[in-house]
């Protein structure tokens, strides 16, 4: 059956989440504060990373200014630019002078000096390193500026509607600023690079541990050890953002980002941040159901130099319920392009997950992507294959 250019290949399996009444109605009390999660915060937002549901929120929308969640962007550019192997772990980062010369957090670089891109990033993640981001970002793109505009291209890629980056590290800066949505967009971006973890994770660290003069790295996030389930993300302060954190925790399959702004101090901001995460995790909890680059459908590719692609979800999904309800009210639909043609790109779209209510009222879409790159046949390989079919069927 065709339906806006697609071929239904589908079917329905009922799962629960709350239902969009419930949903608006919530956010709307969250919105008056009958929820005060966070008083002391100028704003704030919690979401579930598989979903992004948006679970609380507070004045999200308000531009401020970031501080280190600055930060959050620029181990987003260098994560990708590992997965797409233009970067390598392994890497040695050398330290120009202006690097070295920033002021704030630090690792006290020195002009010269090199480092991995794997202890760069230590640096990045775990004591806010202002000088490692210039380096890592001069390494990438030659210049900061340069690197500034790849960060503002990729905010603008990702809908984060209400941001812009002037340095990649966060020092004050005027027309830098983004919101607690924004900065949950590319928490949530760069929590699908599993490898993250591994750095805002660890409390503590060293950098140049075989030399006579070691560093010791503690994590400025403290709810990394004091709070379970917390693996990241990213501490910001400066005297006009006030003391601002991007933090996420993962339970029993569930991941939970919550964001605050402009607490007047760290431990009302920790306070405030494990109060959000003992509501989500008291109250909701998710059903997985695809993995990451986990297979969904086999589907026929013409003129393809692979006669068949499998089409992949990009990312783990999950469908988030409260506790307590029964599944029973949604369904799942695996929709597909009825006319795949090579050449296929990688992140070409292919098609998508629906999930709707019963009554046709749509709460999801998961993009399906090709498992890989799929060139197009020349004609010998056409003819030849055209050839064997008709053998076969002979």
């Amino acid at each position: 059956m065709k339906r806006n250019g697609y071929l239904a290949l589908c079917f329905v399996m009922c799962f629960t989440i709350f239902s969009p009444m419930a949903i608006a109605k919530e956010k709307a009390g969250q919105q008056k504060g009958d929820n005060h999660f966070a008083p002391q915060a100028s704003s704030a937002v919690m979401i579930e990373a598989d979903t992004g549901t948006v679970l609380y929120e507070k004045n999200a929308d308000e531009k401020m200014p970031p501080a280190s969640i600055t930060k959050v962007m620029t181990m987003l550019l260098i994560m990708e630019a590992v997965e797409r192997g233009e970067l390598k772990l392994t890497d040695k980062v050398r330290t120009s002078e202006r690097a070295a010369s920033m002021g704030g957090s630090q690792i006290f670089l020195q002009p010269g000096e090199e480092m991995t891109v794997e202890d760069m990033m230590k640096g990045i993640a775990i004591a806010s390193g202002n000088d490692a981001s210039v380096a890592m970002a001069e390494h990438l793109a030659g210049t900061e500026e340069s690197f500034v505009e790849r960060m503002n291209e990729r905010a603008q890629q990702l809908g984060m509607k209400n941001t812009h980056f002037v340095n990649s590290n966060g020092l004050p800066a005027a027309n830098h600023y983004s919101s607690a949505a924004d900065i949950a967009i590319m928490s949530r971006e760069l929590l699908k690079h599993e490898g993250i973890t591994k750095f805002t994770g660890t409390y503590q660290d060293y950098l140049r541990k075989d030399t006579e003069s070691p560093f010791w790295l503690v994590n400025t996030n403290k709810l990394v050890r004091f709070y379970e389930g917390v693996d990241g993300l990213k501490t910001g302060y400066t005297g006009e953002a006030k003391y601002c954190l991007t933090a996420t925790a993962k339970r029993n399959n569930m991941r939970v980002i919550a964001v605050v702004m402009g607490e007047p101090d760290v431990k009302t901001r920790n306070n405030e941040v494990s109060t959000m995460f003992n509501y989500a995790f008291t109250h909701f909890q998710v059903m997985p159901m695809y993995k990451k680059g986990e297979p969904v459908r086999a589907l026929v590719v013409d003129k393809g130099q692979k006669p068949q692609i499998n089409a992949v979800t990009p990312h783990a999904v999950s469908l988030l319920m409260k506790k307590g309800e029964s599944a029973d009210t949604y369904q799942r639909e695996i929709v597909i392009n009825e006319a795949i043609q090579a050449p296929i790109a990688k992140n070409q779209v292919i098609g998508h997950i629906f999930i709707r209510t019963k009554d046709g009222k749509e709460v999801n879409r998961i993009d399906l992507f090709p498992e890989d790159q799929v060139d197009k046949a020349n004609m010998w390989e056409i003819l030849k294959r055209t050839t064997k079919s008709i053998l076969i069927n002979y």
